[in-house]
C-alpha cells in the first residue's frame, strides 16, 4: 500500500517493571521505552526516552502502559507513522497481534470470562489506531541493548516513582558506553529498520461496549 509506505518510520523499544509483582502489599511499577527516528535527509539517527510509573500495579498492566505512553508521545500534533514496536512482553505482543481480534468478535469478552485490563487494552487500541504497526517480540534480559536500556529506565521509574512527562533527549549512548566499559554488553544496538520489509498488523478492531450477561 503506497499510503502506508509514505508514512515516516519509527522504531520503539519498550519494557516494564513491577517491583514485588505478585506479593502482598504495594507493588510499584514503571514502564519505559526508547524511540528512534532516522532523518532521511541527513541520515542521522535521533533517540528519545520516555517513562512513567504507578505506585501499585502489575507487570501486565505496565506492559500495556509502555505502549500507550509511546503512542501518546509520537501521536502528539496528529503525527502518523509506521512503527516497529519491540517488547519482551508476550502478553502485549500476542494481545495486539492475536487476542484483541477474538475479543472484539465476542463483544469484548474471552471464553474464560472477563478480560484482564480491558480499559487499558482499549485505550491502547485507540492510541495505536492512527499508525501502522509491526509488533516484534524479543527475549528479555538476553543482552539486546535497546531492550536492556528500556528495562533499566522502567526499573528506575518504578523505584523513584517518576515520569518523564513526554519524551526527553535519550541517554542511550552514555548508558551503552557505561555497559561496555563494565563489560556487561558486547552486542551492538539493533540497527534502524529502514530498508527491511515492514509487515503491519491488520486493521485494529472497532471498540464497542462489552456484552453484558
Amino acid at each position: 500500500m503506497s499510503g502506508v509506505e509514505e508514512l515516516p518510520l519509527i522504531a520503539i523499544y519498550a519494557d516494564e517493571s513491577c517491583l514485588g509483582n505478585g506479593r502482598e502489599g504495594d507493588s510499584p511499577g514503571g514502564a519505559a521505552g526508547v524511540i528512534e527516528y532516522m532523518n532521511a535527509a541527513t541520515d542521522r539517527l535521533t533517540r528519545w526516552d520516555y517513562w512513567i510509573s504507578e505506585p501499585s500495579t502489575t507487570n501486565n498492566r505496565m506492559a500495556l502502559r509502555s505502549a500507550i505512553e509511546a503512542f501518546n508521545v509520537i501521536g502528539k500534533k496528529g503525527g502518523r507513522f509506521r512503527v516497529l514496536f519491540t517488547s519482551d512482553s508476550q502478553y502485549l505482543v500476542k494481545g495486539m497481534t492475536e487476542w484483541i481480534f477474538g475479543w472484539a468478535s465476542r463483544g469484548w469478552r474471552r471464553s474464560g470470562g472477563e478480560i484482564e485490563n480491558l480499559p487499558l487494552w482499549q485505550e491502547l487500541i485507540e492510541a495505536a489506531r492512527p499508525h501502522r504497526i509491526q509488533w516484534q517480540w524479543v527475549k528479555g534480559h538476553a543482552g539486546h541493548p535497546q531492550n536492556e536500556f528500556a528495562n533499566d529506565l522502567a526499573v528506575a521509574a518504578a523505584r523513584e516513582q517518576s515520569t518523564s512527562t513526554g519524551a526527553r533527549t535519550s541517554e542511550f549512548d552514555a548508558w551503552l558506553e557505561t555497559q561496555r566499559t563494565k563489560k556487561r554488553l558486547r552486542v551492538d544496538p539493533a540497527p534502524f529498520p529502514a530498508g527491511r520489509p515492514f509487515v503491519a498488523t491488520r486493521a485494529l478492531p472497532v471498540i464497542r461496549p462489552a456484552i453484558t450477561v
